[in-house]
């Protein structure tokens, strides 16, 4: 090829690179925008919906593909399960928020995810108790998904990670407990003891994040650890409601009944979501009486008591609350801080200053799960930069996450917690009096309305009579120093903060 040849078909090659990545660009660019709008219209859609709904069924769609020629949208979900429940009822919101937001939008299609985790399917029709090809989970090679396990005769001890489907990190070990979830924990080591427990089925409720599933996971590692050959059933109820739709379409229904209550144990988490799917209740229900009369043991967790499952029939919930119902409450500020320092023991080589061990349990208080995810992204930064961990580093990297959990809290709520707690009258607040019973009390308040509110010091003077911001200064910091120096004051002021916090 001679040289002026070969310098055109270089040309032509760096063009078509160049486009290339041109092109590729342009994607980027667009799913950035998409991914930038989806945050507008799902933070949205939340004020609507209320935060349980939008948890439930907003917050885990992803924007897919876009089409610019149609104008055709693709929004992806998890599950076919969660995908017909979002259309059904969310359709038509979604494409007008979409609309609204990108006016090229005009269609949208609710899909499954291309790439979502294909759930083992129950073996039906005898053999084994494991799938018998189970797929590794996307985020977790080797591991079978963990909404879906069916185990049979197969020795504890021989599963290096724990059998399929259970988190082998979350056993009773790793638990950390307080009051707030010391009964539930008790409860669920007794489920899984090798003499018969005194209640079944046990209830779990609990908000998300506060440890439920750990539990489930936790009593289906110690049982088996107690029974080496027990076969066990762990699952979501959307799970248990697809393998009982594909039974029924596939008239398998004999072999899924007789495959069902065979269990030594049955987990299943997410209750909430076997509301309205009367066959499918009939079915649970049916399948709770044969394992109980056989006294096999029965586990569930929801995000609420069984009387608060609205659709749900009533002799399903007479069942589900027979036996025990173990609540665990959200965490305390001592329960956040033990579960920080029992997780900084992965951490060996990582340094933490106790006060960002303190600024994280109490200010990330709405769930564990949260607390955790916020110490692991913060020390995760803190390696792949270099940084030392500190509080601006802690505040910096975890914004998201902080602002979500700060609560509202008002003046008046301080000023009222503040009256209650050291026996005045509210209306001491805004007087004029200069009694020390009267003054300690309102510097305290106004030192809380500082630390807890976004408001600035002449917005507080004026809750509190009219005062000039200079008395509001002189308040804060007084009680700062007095923190430092005088230990029954810095009681009070910790007793406030947890009463305000709680």
């Amino acid at each position: 090829m001679n040289p002026p040849v070969t310098a055109m078909v270089e040309g032509t090659n760096l063009n078509r690179k160049s486009k290339a990545v041109r092109v590729a660009m342009e994607e980027d660019q667009e799913a950035v925008n998409l991914a930038a709008d989806w945050a507008d219209i799902s933070q949205g859609l939340r004020k609507d919906l209320g935060h349980q709904a939008h948890s439930q069924w907003i917050k885990p769609i992803q924007p897919g593909n876009w089409c610019k020629e149609t104008g055709t949208l693709d929004l992806y979900l998890p599950t076919e399960f969660s995908a017909n429940w979002v259309n059904d009822r969310f359709a038509d919101r979604l494409s007008l928020a979409w609309k609204i937001a990108r006016p090229d939008v005009r269609h949208v299609r609710i899909l499954v995810h291309p790439g979502r985790r294909q759930l083992p399917e129950l073996r039906l029709g005898g053999g084994g108790g494991r799938p018998a090809s189970a797929p590794a989970n996307d985020s977790a090679a080797g591991v079978a998904d963990p909404l879906s396990v069916a185990l049979a005769g197969e020795s504890f001890a021989s599963l290096g990670q724990g059998p399929a489907g259970i988190d082998a990190s979350q056993t009773f070990t790793s638990f950390v407990t307080g009051t707030s979830n010391v009964l539930a924990c008790n409860a669920a080591q007794r489920m899984a003891a090798t003499e018969q427990p005194q209640f079944s089925p046990l209830y779990l409720k609990a908000a998300t994040g506060q440890g439920k599933t750990h539990l489930l996971h936790a009593i289906g590692h110690a049982y088996l650890a107690a029974h080496p050959h027990a076969r066990i059933f762990y699952c979501s109820a959307e799970r248990f409601m697809v393998e009982f739709v594909q039974a029924l379409r596939q008239n398998q229904m004999i072999e899924f009944k007789s495959r069902l209550r065979g269990f030594d144990l049955l987990l299943v988490d997410d209750i909430q979501f076997i509301i309205g799917k009367a066959s499918a209740q009939e079915e649970l229900l049916y399948t709770i009486d044969a394992l109980l009369q056989e006294g096999k043991r029965l586990v569930f967790a929801a995000d609420r008591a069984p009387q608060a499952l609205d659709g749900v029939e009533p002799r399903l919930l007479s069942r589900l609350s027979m036996g025990l119902v173990a609540d665990i409450q959200p965490a305390d500020i001592e329960l956040r801080r033990s579960i920080l320092e029992n997780r900084l023991g992965r951490f060996a080589s990582v340094e933490v200053p106790a006060d960002v061990i303190e600024f994280l349990a109490r200010t990330i208080n709405r769930n564990v799960r949260e607390l955790v995810g916020g110490l692991n992204k913060l020390i995760a930064y803190a390696q792949l930069t270099g940084q030392a961990v500190s509080l601006q580093l802690a505040e910096e990297q975890l914004t998201d996450i902080l602002s979500a959990n700060r609560r509202r809290i008002t003046i008046d709520e301080i000023q009222r917690t503040v009256c209650q707690f050291y026996r005045i009258d509210r209306t001491e607040m805004s007087s004029k009096r200069r009694a020390r019973a009267v003054v300690r009390p309102r510097q305290v308040a106004m030192y809380l309305a500082k630390v807890l509110t976004p408001r600035s010091y002449p917005e507080i003077g004026r809750k509190f009579g009219g005062r000039d911001h200079s008395t509001v200064i002189h308040a804060v910091r007084l009680i700062e120093e007095l923190r430092t120096r005088d230990a029954d004051m810095d009681g009070d002021v910790r007793s406030l903060l947890r009463q305000l916090e709680s």
